[in-house]
Parts: C-alpha cells; structure tokens; sequence
C-alpha cells in the first residue's frame, strides 16, 4: 500500500512538471533551443533574416493574401502553414505515440523548418503565435538573433546573421463578416467537391466542419478574438505591428496592406546603424532579470548581513511605515531621518532594494550639514559636526478614492 502511494505522489508530481513545461513559455523555448544548439551547432542557427507572422481572424484572407505579401517582398519560399506543420511525419509519430502535439512540439517544429535554407532571405508564417506561451516564443527567438548577430558580427560568419525583421501581420474582419465569409468558403467548397466528383476532374478542397455550422464558425471567431488577438496585441510595442482592415474588396485590401508595409518600411534602422545601437541592452530585456537579480541581493543581503540587514528592515517599519500610511491617498511619501544604520553604504543599497521588492520606488539623497557643537574656551572657535539627513523619496500605487462631482 506504502509503495502504490509512493508511486501516485511520484506521478502525480510528473504531471506538475509536465504541466509546467507546457504553460511556461521560457521553459519551453530553452530546452528547444539548446536542442537545436546541442545537435547543429550554434553557428549554424540560421534563421531567415526577415519573418511575416502572418495571423488573422477566420475568414480574413490570410491564405488569399500570403502570396500578395509574398510577391511583394521577393519572397520565393513557399509560406510556412502552422496548422500543416501537425501533419508533418514529426508531429504524427508524437500522435501516433500518444502524446499531445502542444506549444512545445509546434515551437521545436516551426524553428527545424524555418532553419531550412530555402527560408534564408525571408519567410512568411501562417497562423502562429495563437497564444501567450507562443507569442512569448516569439519575443525570446528575436532577442536569440540579436545575440547571435552581435556574438557573430566580426566572424567569418556574419553574413549569416543579419539583422532579424519581425512583422506582425494581422488582418481583421468584424463578427459578422467573419461568420458570412466562413459560412461561404463552406458553401464554395462543397460546390466544388460536388463538381470534382461528378466530372473527376480537379481535386477536392477540404471542408472546415466549422464552415457549415453558423454557431461553429461564431466560436472560432470569438475564440481568436479573445485568446489569439489579445495575446498578438502584447507585441505592438516590440516589432513593426501591421494591424489591416480586411473588410472590403480584395483589391482595396491589398492597397492597405501595400501601404502598410511601405509605410513600416521607411522606419526601419540601416544594417550599420542599426549594429552600432544594439549594444546598449533594450528596456525590456533589463527588466526581464531585474527581478531575479533583485531576488538574489535579498537573499544575500539575509544571508552575509543579517544583522545590518534585520537593522534596515526595522528603521522601514518603525520609522518609515507610519508616515507612508499617512499618505496612502496620493502615493508619496517623504521621509527624513538621521538614523546612523543608513551611514553604511550597504544599508541605503538593501533599503532601496526591500522598498522595490514590495512595490515602493525609492530614491534617497543625503543632505549634509554642518551645525555648530560647542566653543573651544581658549581659542573661542566654534566647533561644527557634520549632520547627516538622508531624505528618502517613496512612491506608490495610491489610493483609488470616490470624488464627489
């Protein structure tokens, strides 16, 4: 008895971990990078120089447009289907093994293929990211081509590393136009199998269960509407975002999206300006390990200053606390003291880091004064000590209060 429950608490944690690669995005993209690394080497991650994540909501055009934006920039590789890729000889042995084909097996997927040298001078992708965990994918494979550009660029290898262009493209359509359009691409498929049966001429097109159904076809929207294209949306302050109104005649689509990529174009960076500026770190890549780092200085703070460490967290809540309370409504406080404890360098360094690991931003300047101590009797010279005033500016999340009109 002792034994199977040993054995379900050891299953019951696999499917924790399992679990957590396939929600974790930064879990999944590093085990399937540096499987890529480990069996080809990193100087033969050759990635296209320029991608199109081409997305849209059902019925929007994106087959129809692909070849359009394909011609558009020279692009001669065919496009890179998502939703292809799960019939690909990879993805059916993990079905036919009975495992689920998920983030992680489409991410591993997508990059083997984009790294096919036929994709090297661009590639348009079809359907991806559809989700958080892949749009999080994307961010990290970008920043994967910085570094090799920047790692690369003085090698014999530069060349194959140019400067990565990323597109979101996304071409939407409303509610109803979306179900009239799905419903109609059913209608037309079914005509046409119908013909090809009858006169054995032709091929037949495969049928969406979803294009028959109105009530089908209003999930599907409603699905990529609320998952697809809000986590697209956390990408419009990173790459060049190609929102299109697909409404309307084929012809007027194009021209927007003629003028769209036009239109990004001329904001792109030169090759050298661009390799000049990207050695200063971006914001967001700052940010991404400003938390981990922060994590690390506490822990060290506690572990080789614990004294000096437990005096900082005592003056924060004795002395620091009971005026920050007092200003909850506006969300900032300043607070003057003289406590000798913040004399030691390290002990303004943890009272910064404590204020910003519980949501408080924390600047703190040191005033220093020098006031009169007493009178040397035989000289009548004035003796002065330096007063130190650290003046410690917090701020905060305030109070949402209701103001009367």
């Amino acid at each position: 008895m002792a034994e199977t429950k040993e054995a379900e608490a050891r299953d019951s944690e696999n499917d924790k971990v399992q679990d957590l690669e396939v929600k974790d995005a930064q879990i999944i993209f590093n085990s399937v990078w540096s499987a890529l690394e480990e069996e080809i080497g990193e100087e033969n991650l050759r990635f296209p120089k320029e991608i199109f994540w081409l997305n849209g909501a059902p019925g929007a055009g994106k087959g129809t447009n692909t070849d359009f934006i394909m011609q558009y920039r020279d692009l001669t590789a065919p496009p890179l289907v998502v939703s292809s890729l799960l019939d690909t000889p990879e993805a059916k042995k993990m079905k036919d093994a009975g495992l689920l084909v998920g983030d992680r097996e489409v991410v591993e997927i997508m990059l083997r293929r984009l790294l096919d040298p036929v994709f090297q001078s661009g590639a348009v992708v079809d359907g991806f990211p559809r989700t958080k965990v892949q749009v999080e994918c994307v961010k990290m494979l970008y920043q994967k081509l910085i570094d090799l550009r920047n790692k690369f660029r003085e090698t014999l290898f530069a060349e194959h590393f140019k400067k990565p262009h990323f597109h979101i493209v996304v071409l939407f359509i409303d509610e109803k136009e979306s179900v009239e359009r799905q419903l109609n691409r059913g209608r037309e498929t079914m005509s046409h199998n119908a013909e090809v049966e009858e006169t054995g001429i032709g091929e037949k097109m495969e049928l969406r269960p979803t294009d028959l159904d109105p009530k089908a076809a209003l999930n599907r929207y409603r699905t990529f509407k609320e998952k697809t294209y809000g986590a697209l949306k956390d990408l419009r302050e990173i790459f060049f975002y190609h929102f299109i109104n697909a409404h309307g005649p084929l012809e007027e689509v194009r021209k927007r999206i003629d003028e769209e990529l036009r239109y990004q174009g001329s904001l792109e960076l030169d090759e050298a300006t661009y390799d000049r500026i990207s050695q200063i770190p971006v914001a967001a890549t700052i940010s991404k390990h400003a938390r981990q780092n922060l994590v690390d200085r506490l822990d060290s703070y506690a572990e080789r200053h614990t004294e000096l460490f437990e005096k900082v967290i005592d003056l924060i809540k004795e002395e620091f606390i009971p005026i920050i309370e007092r200003h909850a409504i506006s969300g900032s406080a300043v607070i003057n003291t003289e406590s000798p404890v913040l004399q030691d360098p390290d002990a303004l360094a943890m009272m910064i880091d404590i204020f910003s690991e519980r949501g408080y931003h924390a600047i703190i300047d040191l005033n220093r004064e020098e006031i009169p101590e007493s009178i040397d009797p035989k000289t009548f010279k004035i003796k002065t000590r330096i007063k130190r005033v650290y003046r410690v500016r917090t701020q905060f999340k305030g109070s949402e209060i209701r103001r009367g009109r």
